[in-house]
This record gives C-alpha cells, sequence and structure tokens, in this order.
C-alpha cells in the first residue's frame, strides 16, 4: 500500500466503532514481536490536558538530550501527527510499510476467537512497532480512551500520571466520577510510581485505594508536590515548584491557562521520578519552549485571535476560566462547532454567556458533528440580551464570518471540539501567515 490506501485503510476500521478490550491488541501484538516490550514508556491517562502534560515532558526530556517518542490523539494537521521522535513526525512512506505488515495481521486476527481488531488498536500497534525500530530513550503514549481497556495498557511504564478527572464518555466509562476514576487509575502497574492532578475527591479516593493495592507510589498534586502561579500574559505564564525533592523558583511555560500551569507541574513531577538525573537548566529550558497547538492558540494578537480544543464540560470551565485574563476588557465573539455525542447543553450553558459580541455556531467535517441549527436553537438559552446567533455551515465560513465583524475592540475565539480546531488552524494559519 502507498500512503493514501494505507490512511484509507487505517480509516475504513472506524466503522468497528470503540470496543473497550485488550484482548485483540496484545494478539495483534504478539503476532508482531511484542514491540511494546522493546520501550521505555511513560503512561498518561486523564480527562483533559493529557496531551498538554505529554508534551510538557516530551519536550522537557528532548532538552536534556534524549530521543523521545510522543503517541498522541487525536491529531490536529495530519494523521502523522500521532506518532513522532522529538518533533519530527512519522514518514508517510515509513507508515504505508507498517501498514502494509500490520494489516497481514489484522486480517488473520479478525479470523479468530480474538476478533476484529478496532482503528485505534492498530493505531497503537503501528505506533510501538514504530518506536521499536527506532529505539528511543523513552516513548511517552497518552491514553486514547479510559485506561484499564484502553490498547495503550499493554505497555509496562517507568511512571503514570493521571491529569484532571471529570465526567466523560459515561457511556463507556460509567456514568459516576468513581467509575470513571477506575477506569483511568487502571493503567497504574504493580510497584509502578503513580503522579496525579486529579482534585476530585471520589477521584482521588480511587486512585489512593488502587495505587495501595498494587504497591504504586502516589505522589499526588497540592500533597506530595505543588505549583503557585506567578505574572501570566499572552507570552505565557511563570509559576513556583516543590516537591519533597527539591524546589524551583520563575520556571516558564508559553502555554496559557492556569490549567496549562498544574499541566506542567505534573509532567515535571512525573519528570522527578524517572531514574536519571535532574538536569535543572535543560527542564526549565524543555518547559519553556513547549507548545501543543489548538490550546489556547494565539494567531493574532491585533485582532485578537485565538482557539483551543475544550470539548467536555471540565475543558470548557478551563477555558472560561483563562479567558477573562486574556481578553482584557475585549467583548468575546464565540465560534463554536460540538460533537453530537459531547455533553452539548452543558458546554453550552459554560461558555455561551461570556460571548458578548456574539456567537457564530458551525460543524466541522466529522459524522459525529452536531447539527448547527440544533446547537443554535440550544444556545439562545443561554445568550446574553442583545447578543446575535449566527450558524455557518463550515468551520471555514464560520472563521472567515467571525474576522470579517471583529471590531477593535473584540476578539475571536474558537472552541467545542479539536476537530472543529483542526479546521480552524488551516484557515487562520492561512490568513495570519507571517
Amino acid at each position: 500500500m502507498d500512503y493514501p490506501e494505507a490512511l484509507a485503510w487505517i480509516h475504513s476500521l472506524y466503522r468497528f466503532g470503540i470496543n473497550p478490550g485488550l484482548e485483540r491488541v496484545k494478539a495483534l501484538l504478539e503476532r508482531l514481536g511484542d514491540p511494546q516490550k522493546r520501550l521505555r514508556c511513560i503512561h498518561i491517562a486523564g480527562t483533559n490536558g493529557k496531551g498538554s502534560t505529554a508534551a510538557f515532558l516530551a519536550s522537557m526530556l528532548e532538552a536534556e538530550g534524549k530521543r523521545v517518542a510522543l503517541y498522541t490523539s487525536p491529531y490536529l494537521e495530519a494523521f502523522t501527527n500521532r506518532m513522532a521522535i522529538n518533533g519530527v513526525d512519522i514518514g508517510r512512506e515509513r507508515l504505508a510499510a507498517l501498514a502494509t505488515e500490520v494489516r497481514l495481521q489484522v486480517e488473520a486476527i479478525a479470523r479468530t476467537g480474538a476478533g476484529q481488531p478496532t482503528e485505534f488498536e492498530v493505531v497503537t500497534a503501528l505506533a510501538f512497532m514504530y518506536f521499536a525500530e527506532e529505539q528511543p530513550d523513552w516513548v511517552v503514549v497518552e491514553v486514547g480512551l479510559g485506561g484499564r481497556l484502553d490498547a495503550t495498557n499493554v505497555i509496562e511504564p517507568v511512571v503514570c500520571a493521571i491529569t484532571n478527572i471529570g465526567l466523560e464518555h459515561t457511556q463507556i466509562l460509567g456514568e459516576t466520577i468513581a467509575e470513571i476514576a477506575y477506569e483511568k487509575a487502571g493503567i497504574i502497574k504493580p510497584g509502578t510510581a503513580i503522579v496525579t492532578a486529579a482534585e476530585n475527591l471520589q477521584a482521588l479516593s480511587v486512585i489512593r485505594r488502587i495505587a495501595g493495592e498494587r504497591g504504586a507510589g502516589l505522589y499526588e498534586m497540592d500533597g506530595e508536590f505543588r505549583c503557585t502561579l506567578g505574572a501570566a500574559t499572552l507570552d505565557g505564564q511563570t509559576f513556583d515548584y516543590q516537591s519533597p525533592w527539591r524546589e524551583l523558583k520563575g520556571l516558564q511555560i508559553a502555554m496559557l491557562g492556569q490549567h496549562q500551569v498544574r499541566n506542567a507541574a505534573l509532567a515535571l513531577a512525573a519528570r522527578e521520578l524517572l531514574p536519571e538525573p535532574f538536569a535543572e537548566a535543560a527542564v526549565r529550558h524543555g518547559l519553556a519552549v513547549a507548545c501543543w497547538p489548538g490550546r489556547l492558540e494565539v494567531f493574532s494578537r491585533n485582532p485578537l485571535v485565538l482557539a483551543d480544543g475544550a470539548h467536555n464540560p471540565d475543558g470548557i470551565r478551563a477555558l472560561c476560566q483563562a479567558l477573562p485574563g486574556i481578553l482584557g476588557g475585549k467583548k468575546l465573539l464565540l465560534v463554536v462547532g460540538i460533537l453530537a455525542d459531547k455533553a452539548v447543553d452543558e458546554i453550552l450553558a459554560e461558555i455561551v454567556p461570556l460571548a458578548t459580541a456574539g456567537l457564530i455556531v458551525t460543524k466541522p467535517d466529522n459524522p459525529r458533528a452536531a447539527e448547527p441549527m440544533m446547537v443554535a436553537e440550544m444556545a439562545r438559552r443561554y445568550v446574553l440580551p442583545g447578543v446575535s446567533v449566527a450558524v455557518a455551515e463550515t468551520v471555514a465560513a464560520a472563521v472567515g464570518k467571525g474576522l470579517a465583524n471583529l471590531t477593535a475592540d473584540e476578539a475571536l475565539c474558537v472552541a467545542g471540539s479539536l476537530y472543529t480546531i483542526s479546521e480552524a488552524r488551516e484557515t487562520l494559519k492561512a490568513r495570519f501567515a507571517g
């Protein structure tokens, strides 16, 4: 297969849906020589902040001179974004060659009692094959969904990290925070160190119990380690960090939002637990240069234009907390595009009242996207008096409409889904290039 054929085959597996369980991916990886067993991994689970935490951690390790592989999902620009080493995506030809090899094994397994591997299981196997061939020093692995039954949970990590935990994918992970925390904490392995930034007491109780049962050393945010926010501008933020081993003052990150300070501190705690000397200067540099596109990403300062991939209630709340300080008194013109299987009403209730300059509802090019007319009707329940609600059928049209109507005292923000952000970034990068 060439790259387009490989990509078409991978995406064709989407029809098999989400099917939690490790039997299929284990069978597939065994046929491929168990590449994951040749990797030194750090495993990251949670509701929001997984990608940013992974990016911070990878950047610190890279700054220390390590070769670092990063496996994340979804992608924002190209499918190859999902598996990268030191910031360089897997090559298209390389991916196609690996997919050709894997396809034979996938088709063989589908004829056995193990069943048909899903798209995410196949992509995970591809990533582990690629990384095993390249033999990086570290592999930072982001969980796809949940943790306990996620395809990535075949690894034996050196350190685990769990970010904040909120309600998400309740039809799969459970309807309560405790049930979801149980799934997330499923990545904890016996004797493995675990760091967490979970704040919910129910979630923490579950994580503590499972860590105790498995003899895993647990380090908690606001407990064993902590962070204190310093200055925050459009150029980034500073914070202080304290742990049982050291105190670091005036750390800098370029990512915006108080939640990113906590993500950075969580990544820093995970780095401290790795069995390698801690190089403070490199760690400081790695934090400062770390970036994760589509998370409060600023495309223009005059006019102020940004995009954020907040796509669930907790993510939207983090965005709403960050926006007032970023806007600096400007009115907000909001573009939203949401997936239908998300908590649409709860998301709108949080973000729509901030849209003081208007709301434009759209939908990403995704079969799961909520219809904009329906979303707009729901949003009208939360819009402030006198604020207009418009509909645009495509993300590009919505962004274009927003930019055309933007005044000097207004800012434009795109939010609601990473798929929406992916499309919006194409338009915004073209508009504000250079």
